[in-house]
């Protein structure tokens, strides 16, 4: 009877949650440096994400994003065009920002899936289809949160949240794809220490 009701524990390290404190530290310097191209600002916050779910795992990828939102809702002002605050969460743009937590889990996971226990250069494809798929996801959490606060149809939407960002965010992935994979080789030396 003890066995079954034993609890299955995952430990996370000290020094696996300071790597993720450091992602969140990078996209809450990141963030705030924007350019508005309408309602919905450009950033690099996106990169950021990409990378904390490639080189750490999908749970620290998404805790590192957790973090960050966690600062920008008690005021810090990491949120693009260095604001803070609740209400930007529950603003136009909001499912933006949540949209960051289901972009690194999908990344991190399909990396995982895909890419073995340990992905690395060799597997580029895994980091480029869950980026692909994490991105998916940020668009759609953005541009349905988007819709519901605007009032603008989706056709109009899209091409508010979307079309503009689609070459920006390729190129993220790109960029993503060939460091990821060397940071994450940099961290598993760092652990291996």
């Amino acid at each position: 009877m003890e066995n079954s009701m034993r609890v299955v524990r995952n430990k996370i390290s000290v020094r696996d949650m300071a790597f993720a404190a450091l992602f969140a530290a990078v996209l809450s310097a990141v963030a705030p440096f924007a350019i508005s191209i309408g309602p919905i600002p450009l950033s690099l916050a996106t990169l950021v994400v990409y990378l904390a779910a490639g080189t750490l795992d999908w749970k620290l990828g998404a805790v590192s994003v957790v973090l960050y939102i966690m600062l920008g809702a008690v005021g810090v002002p990491v949120f693009s065009n260095f604001q803070g605050g609740f209400y930007k969460i529950v603003g136009l743009t909001g499912g933006f920002i949540i949209g960051y937590i289901p972009c690194a889990l999908a990344t991190g996971i399909i990396i995982k899936l895909f890419g073995g226990a340990k992905p690395h250069v060799n597997n580029l494809l895994a980091y480029a289809l869950g980026m692909v798929i994490g991105t998916i996801l940020l668009y759609t959490c953005g541009t349905a949160w988007f819709v519901l606060q605007s009032g603008n149809p989706l056709a109009a939407s899209i091409a508010i949240c979307v079309t503009p960002f689609l070459p920006g965010d390729a190129i993220k992935i790109v960029l993503a794809c060939l460091i990821g994979p060397q940071l994450r080789k940099a961290m598993e030396f760092v652990k291996r220490r």
